[in-house]
């Protein structure tokens, strides 16, 4: 099953998916920017549901205001499936304090948020999303990776994790995968589009981990020229169902519906038939549906 934010669903059932995105996003790095709107995110839901959107994965993690209470009616009133992530971001993103407080309690945090509820809510979260640092993984990486593969071994969830700018995927298998048992299955591994060396993905793709690829973002906009390359590579090398697209959008300007864009919608309106062109419309269709069903179902 897929866990959304209204219930459970059958892999089969998800549809079309922008496979890392964000409706609600507020960090401290991000002052000013932050994605706190709920009628901005219910627009820009709907305009990714009017080009033919079925489903949204929102890695937003614990602590980052992802304003549960409002994702099931967005995703009643569009149609679109709404997945929730709990998990812990890097240090960084939270209030001095935070990442203190919550420390010794997180793998009992995860393990709340995906059974139980997020919050005071009945959501529940359908990943654990988690991060790296730039090329190397410190101190509080490595504890809350732990608590994450902890998590999944309670129940299934997959993690999904960011990479600061695409780097230190190798050393997240190493540890999630070969000390801390995760099945490589169960790991997605963000913004590979932000270090595009195809050998580099070609390794990671051999190992067995999802490879996910964010874009067009105004964070990536230096390397959405080499995403259909390295999609190419990984095609071409028979990884091609292991593949995964979605926009992350992590900034107000960033939305398609109320900001300057391109927002979720540009994932269906312009990438989807370029990979089309590309890769031809199985590829494209394993990349947006038959990948992500696969790939967050527990």
């Amino acid at each position: 099953m897929i866990r959304t934010v209204v219930g459970e669903l059958r892999p089969e059932g998800l549809g079309i998916c922008d496979a890392h995105d964000h409706l609600f996003f507020r960090s401290a790095l991000l002052v000013g920017q932050e994605l706190d709107d709920a009628a901005a995110a219910l627009a820009e839901v709907g305009e990714f549901a009017a080009v033919g959107g079925q489903a949204i994965v929102q890695w937003t993690p614990h602590g980052l205001g992802r304003r549960v209470e409002e994702l099931p009616g967005i995703s009643t009133r569009t149609g679109v499936s709404l997945i929730a992530a709990t998990g812990l971001h890097r240090a960084e993103h939270y209030p001095e304090g935070f990442v203190e407080k919550v420390r010794p309690r997180l793998a009992e945090i995860f393990h709340a948020e995906l059974t139980v509820g997020i919050g005071n809510s009945s959501v529940r979260a359908g990943l654990i999303k988690v991060a790296g640092g730039f090329h190397r993984l410190d101190e509080h990486a490595r504890f809350v990776m732990a608590a994450a593969a902890e998590a999944h071994h309670t129940t299934g969830a997959p993690i999904a994790i960011h990479h600061e700018l695409g780097s230190a995927a190798d050393a997240v298998l190493d540890l999630l995968v070969d000390r801390l048992d995760v099945p490589p299955s169960s790991v997605i591994l963000g913004h590979l589009n932000r270090f595009p060396d195809s050998r580099a993905h070609l390794d990671l793709a051999k190992r067995g981990a999802w490879l996910a690829f964010d874009g067009p973002s105004r964070a990536n906009n230096a390397t959405d020229p080499q995403l259909l390359a390295c999609l190419a590579a990984l095609i071409d090398g028979g990884y091609g169902d292991r593949l995964l697209l979605g926009g992350d959008t992590t900034t107000a300007k960033a939305r398609g519906a109320t900001g300057e864009g391109p927002g979720m919608s540009f994932l269906l309106t312009t990438l989807r038939p370029r990979l089309t062109g590309a890769f031809g419309a199985d590829a494209a269709d394993a990349i947006f549906r038959s990948n992500p069903a696969r790939a967050f179902a527990w």
